[in-house]
């Protein structure tokens, strides 16, 4: 497959991306901050987020498998994690963690089970999204063409 051809691809993929909900305009934002001299900028930061997330989300299903729920503890982790897949733009996980945090409050134990299942999908969907997104451009860069930048406009 020729460059342009994978480059446009890539373009359609990550504009799916949006339109599906699974990240929003944070992402573009932080995609404006990778340059030639940190490359793999994205890639580092998603992938700090990927190591963060699995660690809050096997901490939120020990919690909320004890007896005695403390609902404290559930709260400060979903709020953790609403705050680092907000700084990448992972909207539906995002999305997730606010519904979470009412039942939280509410101190309801079915409805937090039900958010916290919610969050393990949402966030190995976006982690699969977000894989081959950067699968498709490491393909284009070993065919030698550069990333093509998504506008900030819709």
């Amino acid at each position: 497959m020729e460059v342009g051809q994978m480059q446009r691809r890539l373009l359609e993929y990550t504009k799916s991306l949006f339109m599906e909900g699974v990240l929003d305009n944070q992402f573009l934002q932080l995609q404006q901050l990778q340059d030639e001299s940190n490359p793999d900028f994205v890639a580092e930061v998603v992938s700090l987020f990927f190591a963060d997330s699995e660690r809050l989300v096997n901490d939120l299903t020990r919690v909320l498998d004890q007896p005695t729920i403390d609902f404290k503890m559930v709260d400060s982790h979903v709020h953790q994690l609403k705050g680092s897949s907000s700084s990448i733009g992972a909207e539906r996980i995002k999305n997730a963690c606010v519904a979470f945090r009412n039942f939280c409050e509410e101190q309801n134990i079915e409805g937090c089970m039900s958010c916290l299942q919610q969050v393990k999908q949402e966030y190995c969907l976006v982690k699969n999204k977000l894989e081959t997104l950067f699968r498709m451009e490491q393909q284009i860069v070993a065919a030698g063409g550069s990333i093509p930048m998504m506008e900030l406009s819709f």
